[in-house]
């Protein structure tokens, strides 16, 4: 029942936070006109955008995962670099909604972080391994943003300055920590205990893509290299096998 409940609260909190991101859009563009100007495009925008969208890889990394073929890989992939958080929203909140009943009961974040095929009860298909391709992948956009960081604070100094929060600015912002509030839901599933967990989504919030490229590629050294990329979204205790094997044998 607790799961069930769970799976509602996520799919609606997507929902919402989806609707407040469409409806902080429409204002920006509204009372702020296009985005597209060159004034807006001060260094820490800069900055915030090259942020926004290392988080926005380790998204799409996933959405690839997920997807059955690559023209929905493609397909959603655009949508996410275009509308931000709004699509992220609502690809959670879908995925949510296609969870059975009695997947919803008894794990819904290991349904959803999971490929749709892995819900027949069998195992996926072991394919080459990315491992060390993701591990190479995060570490340099972990390095790309934390040199993009002190660069910005040494050449433009801090961001906390009340002249540089624009209403694009500002929209950005929203954009950004709503895709940082999917990837703490992901943290807070993996983490062992509520302790670590705050503290790596405090992390998440102060560093953004830093802590998430840290995170991803500590997750990837918990794994082999021969292993599936996949065993990275779900807890250690799940990442066997063995566990669509039960799955299947309950469902004979």
């Amino acid at each position: 029942m607790a799961n069930i409940s769970l799976a509602t609260a996520l799919r609606t909190l997507f929902t919402i936070l989806g609707l407040l991101m469409l409806v902080t859009l429409l204002y920006t563009l509204l009372t702020d006109g296009l985005p597209f100007r060159k004034e807006l495009l001060t260094p820490w925008m800069t900055a915030t955008l090259v942020d926004f969208y290392i988080n926005v890889v380790a998204l799409s990394v996933w959405v690839v995962y997920k997807e059955a073929n690559w023209i929905s890989s493609i397909l959603w992939i655009v949508f996410l670099v275009c509308f931000g958080s709004i699509t992220t929203s609502v690809y959670i909140a879908v995925q949510f909604l296609k969870l059975s009943s009695q997947e919803s009961s008894q794990d819904p974040m290991y349904y959803v972080l999971l490929r749709h095929p892995n819900k027949n009860g069998t195992a996926p298909k072991r394919e080459y391994s990315s491992v060390v391709t993701l591990r190479i992948l995060f570490s340099i956009l972990g390095v790309v943003m934390l040199g993009t960081l002190v660069y910005t604070i040494v050449t433009d100094g801090s961001p906390f300055r009340i002249e540089l929060l624009t209403p694009w600015l500002s929209a950005t912002l929203v954009d950004f920590y709503i895709n940082v509030v999917a990837l703490a839901v992901w943290v807070a599933y993996k983490e062992s205990c509520w302790v670590s967990a705050v503290l790596w989504i405090i992390l998440l919030i102060c560093f953004g893509s830093i802590i998430t490229c840290f995170y991803i590629v500590r997750e990837l050294f918990q794994i082999s290299s021969q292993d599936p990329a996949y065993f990275v979204l779900v807890h250690h205790d799940d990442r066997a096998e063995n566990k669509y094997k039960g799955i299947s044998g309950e469902a004979t």
